[in-house]
């Protein structure tokens, strides 16, 4: 550790990166990026820390979630509260079911850049570089849009600071009193087809809250009735941004990547000898893995050791994106070799990206009866091996968009062209978010 600088990554191979025409420019950005302040604080990552490390010893549990690919030009003040509200009221119903407290984090205020399965995209006969996010490159397919440009880091940070701003003030100003959101809760319930369903626990909770107030323990009295935090986080892909956000805590000496409170390496990224494994493992902050199918045990162990070599609770958080079909063959073998070889992890499903399929309409699209499938099959093997179902991480919006068919509400194939808005990946719509929490309490209450 004491040879690694918050520029070491850029001696490793790297993949996953765009390529800048003009390295003064890039270099200039960079510079002025490790001007600005930072975006989030040491003492609050090290609050999330603390609470995964519960969620990591049984305690706790994580809830994951937000846009796949924040927009520039959806950057609006109803959208992140939307979000926001979303994910309020599936914590409310999963600390309720599972009667332990929920960590919240969002993936807003940072979640700008993508990984793409290839450089080029071609379109028509015409090939352009891939849309790699916001932070890098424009959607729009023409050759000038495509371009990688480094201005657009500035205008992250921006975004990111406006919408952490936003998200502060809903947290703590009332957006989040728990009375306001069973209420919401209680509006869904009725206007839902399964109405019956999810009839049951929404009536307890608010008789819970109505309880509470006759004893005297009200929003006024009790702070925690009233507001909540919430963390933020993102996959940090684009390492010229992160490292330019990466800071010496003044109190400890240890370096924090100041851009969220948690980071994520993807898929395609994780190789060991890589730069994203050497950039993680001199940050201080907690920080996840995706895990797909294709993860042997020993590697496995080996990349835990890479990252956690303390193996210290609530630093390392391995979220599984295996696909409703495999994980039951998969995840097994993963969990008994971590728990036998006593490593301390966070375990959350991702049973999102492993169900994407292409619908006879064209669209990319995932199906909610694949993703409540593997959630149910993430539990139903943790239980068998007995770990920890420790989270769930969801694409996700609060908006009524239709990117994701089935649910309640049924939509089908020929639904999707009503309100497609994704740039990058299918997302869970807020009526299919909170159907989600109602069915994933039903496992909470049995664990």
């Amino acid at each position: 550790m004491s040879q690694w600088q918050p520029d070491s990554w850029r001696a490793k191979p790297i993949l996953q990166q765009p390529v800048y025409q003009d390295a003064a420019h890039l270099q200039q950005v960079e510079q002025k990026l490790k001007g600005y302040p930072p975006l989030v604080f040491a003492a609050e990552t090290r609050a999330l820390y603390r609470q995964l490390g519960d969620v990591a010893q049984g305690k706790g549990f994580l809830l994951q979630g937000g846009d796949c690919a924040e927009s520039f030009s959806e950057f609006n003040a109803p959208k992140i509260r939307d979000t926001l509200k979303v994910i309020l009221q599936m914590a409310i119903v999963l600390t309720f079911a599972g009667r332990c407290p929920v960590t919240k984090v969002a993936r807003m205020a940072g979640q700008y850049a993508k990984p793409r399965s290839g450089d080029m995209e071609t379109i028509d006969g015409v090939s352009l570089p891939s849309y790699r996010g916001d932070i890098i490159n424009s959607f729009e397919f023409t050759e000038a849009a495509r371009q990688p440009d480094p201005q657009r880091m500035l205008e992250a940070y921006h975004q990111a600071a406006a919408t952490l701003n936003l998200l502060r003030a809903f947290a703590q100003g009332g957006l989040a009193d728990l009375h306001e959101v069973n209420r919401w809760n209680m509006a869904f319930v009725e206007n839902n087809p399964l109405k019956s369903r999810y009839q049951d626990i929404a009536k307890r909770i608010q008789e819970s809250l109505e309880f509470m107030s006759v004893m005297g323990i009200n929003s006024t009295n009790t702070p925690t009735l009233h507001e909540t935090t919430l963390f933020t986080s993102h996959e940090a892909l684009l390492l010229n941004y992160e490292q330019a956000l990466t800071r010496v805590d003044t109190l400890t000496g240890n370096w924090y990547n100041c851009s969220a409170h948690m980071l994520w390496i993807g898929e395609r990224t994780r190789q060991l000898d890589h730069a994203h494994i050497e950039f993680f493992r001199g940050i201080h902050n907690p920080i996840g893995v995706k895990v797909g199918p294709s993860m042997q045990e020993d590697e496995l162990i080996r990349l835990i050791d890479a990252l956690n070599p303390q193996n210290s609770p609530g630093r390392l958080t391995l979220i599984t994106r295996m696909g409703a079909d495999v994980l039951e063959s998969n995840l097994p073998r993963l969990l008994r070799k971590v728990k036998q070889e006593g490593r301390s992890v966070v375990w959350s499903s991702d049973p999102m990206h492993g169900n994407t399929i292409k619908a006879t309409s064209g669209y990319k699209t995932r199906n909610f009866d694949a993703i409540l499938r593997e959630i149910q099959q993430f539990f139903a093997a943790h239980d068998a091996e007995g770990t920890h179902a420790g989270g769930i991480h969801l694409e996700m919006t609060g908006q009524h968009v239709t990117e994701c068919t089935g649910g309640a509400y049924q939509i089908s194939d020929e639904d999707l062209a009503q309100a497609y808005k994704t740039q990058c990946d299918p997302r869970l719509n807020a009526d299919q978010v909170l159907e989600m929490a109602f069915l994933v309490a039903d496992h909470l209450r049995v664990a």
